[in-house]
């Protein structure tokens, strides 16, 4: 940018890095609108949703609820994207990796006092696990198909949704910002979702009557986990928790959204092209937030399906460059230094922003 910042992202590298008669550049293009649909779409009507689903448990929730939640919640989100409310945004920023630790520290003391419950957890984990009968029956492909779809909404790896962000980073090596991506991983699915599915499963509360084929009571199940050891707090702390990680969600989708459509563009959009573009997602949310269980889950899963299939070929094909980097980097610092990459060190001698 002008300003000296970064961006970048799997359009920019399909672009570059595929030169073949412009197949980059048209997969860029298609990579770009897949990640609107994903996000704009199918990722944000489902954080709508899944936030509106943990009032489902409280007294006070009727049929009404989903659209009262989903209005305001398009009104705070719309007080950001269209308002310039940057004060509440800063403010969800600083709370989430609080609550995110308070979060662990809670559910570890749901683990702790019911720590009596550990080797039936696992017999129980281990049981379904290798369940022969559910083997043979098929049931364990569709076991793992779902773990998939569930972990690429976890974790996002390979779908090339991370990489539009660290771009923005500062570093000295790329490597650098690739091993804090790897990190963000690691926390996400083997910390937190590791700590939920302990927790949930470590409690008297039987799975069957949240998770039996109806994805809508998952957050009723981790509420009723935490209510059967820590009483009235544990829904009402749930709620507050989906609230700060659901709209600090919304609002880092939507921010992939505008620069993939620049992209598209090849410009940056006009001040009403990107208030229309404002406003469809505004209204995007509310509709996640009114919607079935059913319907937003399966455009997600549809959705980044297809990111998958058009990021991986390009990562396997661009492996050999990582590679390099990974070398150069290891090499500077078993020398003692600070890593700082010079493209040319690595063979890459075509004109770059960076790296020089």
């Amino acid at each position: 940018n002008s300003d000296g910042s970064s961006y970048g992202g799997p359009a920019y590298y399909m672009r570059d890095a595929i030169r073949f008669k412009g197949l980059g550049k048209a997969l860029g293009v298609f990579f770009s609108i897949i990640i609107i649909f994903t996000y704009a779409v199918g990722y944000n009507m489902l954080a709508a949703y899944n936030l509106q689903s943990t009032f489902s448990i409280f007294s006070f929730y009727n049929q009404n609820s989903p659209k009262v939640i989903g209005v305001i919640l398009a009104l705070a989100f719309g007080a950001i994207v269209i308002g310039g409310a940057k004060r509440l945004s800063d403010v969800t920023k600083i709370l989430v990796p609080v609550m995110g630790v308070i979060y662990v520290g809670v559910a570890l003391v749901v683990i702790l006092m019911n720590i009596k419950n550990v080797p039936h957890m696992f017999q129980l984990i281990f049981a379904n696990a290798f369940d022969f009968k559910a083997i043979f029956g098929g049931f364990t492909g569709s076991c793992i198909m779902f773990g998939v779809k569930r972990g690429l909404y976890s974790n996002e790896a390979g779908m090339g949704s991370a990489p539009n962000a660290a771009a923005t980073a500062d570093v000295s090596h790329p490597v650098k910002q690739g091993l804090v991506q790897m990190l963000s991983v690691f926390i996400d699915t083997l910390l937190i979702c590791s700590t939920t599915a302990f927790l949930c499963l470590i409690t008297d509360v039987d799975p069957q009557k949240y998770v039996d084929g109806d994805a809508a009571n998952a957050a009723g199940y981790v509420q009723a986990a935490i209510h059967s050891t820590l009483g009235n707090f544990g829904p009402i702390f749930i709620a507050i928790s989906m609230f700060f990680f659901a709209f600090t969600t919304l609002i880092g989708n939507y921010s992939y959204c505008e620069g993939c459509l620049a992209f598209v563009l090849k410009r940056n959009l006009k001040r009403q092209e990107a208030l229309v573009f404002r406003c469809i997602a505004i209204v995007l949310i509310y509709v996640g937030a009114v919607s079935q269980a059913d319907l937003v889950w399966n455009m997600a899963d549809m959705a980044q399906g297809f990111m998958v299939i058009t990021n991986m070929p390009v990562i396997l094909f661009l492996g050999g460059t990582a590679v390099r980097c990974l070398n150069d980097y290891r090499k500077q610092k078993h020398a003692g230094l600070d890593p700082h990459f010079v493209a040319s060190d690595i063979g890459i001698h075509d004109e770059t922003d960076f790296w020089k």
